[in-house]
């Protein structure tokens, strides 16, 4: 293994908007360590794409809502970083994993709530501070948000306040990390067609329609439209792009 690899972390990484840049990643030359939840024949399936690709890549278990674990994830990396790469650092952490949730503000229970936390804010927030000792300095950061966070539409309201978190965590990330080179920006897709939520872009015609009608480029997204953004972001060309809220959405409710 070449010692110039670079390695990404992709949460997520098995399908939808994580395996779209794992597989985006692995065309520019950087490998990856993919994280499941339970489909561990879905993300064996991406990492064939990404050796198909000419990268290198390894599927590692993950519930990123279970943060008492993060610490033995941390060490799984370590191990995997050994054995596979011979190094002990990685260069990229993408924070893409998470659950959809629709409820009107009247309608969320508490525990609703507490689910949402757990994965969207609490899961991201834990497992980047225990992946903060093996990230390379002068590595990057790229939490994924929403474009909900800009624009508003009912039923969002408990997904996209944690997703604003998420954001004010990116701009504390690039400040505290800065002394070491480690870059950190947000990631905001617009409404994209692939299973999130049940499909409910991607299989409803009507939302489908609508969002497209109140998007100036006249569509709904694909996931091709991110996974290669995040992979751009993350190269050479874009170094000095810091803390910044990078919304990819096709200038959706302008």
């Amino acid at each position: 293994m070449p010692e110039s690899s670079r390695i990404a972390i992709v949460t997520g990484g098995s399908r939808g908007l994580g395996r779209n840049t794992v597989i985006a990643l692995a065309r520019t030359g950087v490998d990856s360590i993919v994280t499941y939840h339970s489909n561990k024949d879905e993300a064996d399936a991406t990492v064939r794409e990404v050796e198909a690709a000419g990268a290198n890549g390894i599927a590692l278990q993950l519930d990123v809502g279970q943060t008492g674990r993060v610490g033995d994830f941390a060490d799984e990396v370590k191990r995997a970083l050994a054995d596979r790469w011979n190094r002990d650092r990685f260069d990229f952490l993408v924070n893409n994993a998470g659950t959809s949730h629709f409820g009107k503000i009247g309608d969320v229970t508490e525990a609703d709530f507490d689910d949402i936390v757990a994965v969207q804010l609490k899961g991201a927030f834990f497992l980047t501070q225990a992946l903060l000792p093996l990230i390379a300095d002068g590595g990057r950061i790229v939490n994924v948000s929403s474009g909900l966070t800009r624009f508003s539409t009912p039923g969002f309201a408990a997904y996209a306040m944690m997703k604003g978190g998420i954001e004010v965590f990116t701009r504390y990330l690039a400040k505290e990390l800065g002394s070491r080179g480690i870059s950190a920006n947000t990631v905001a897709p617009g409404a994209i067609a692939t299973d999130f939520a049940g499909g409910m872009v991607r299989d409803n015609p009507q939302m489908n329609k609508m969002i497209a009608d109140t998007t100036a480029l006249g569509r709904v997204g694909v996931a091709d439209d991110v996974g290669p953004m995040i992979a751009a972001l993350l190269g050479d060309a874009n170094r000095w792009v810091n803390a910044q809220r990078i919304e990819v959405s096709g200038g959706a409710s302008l």
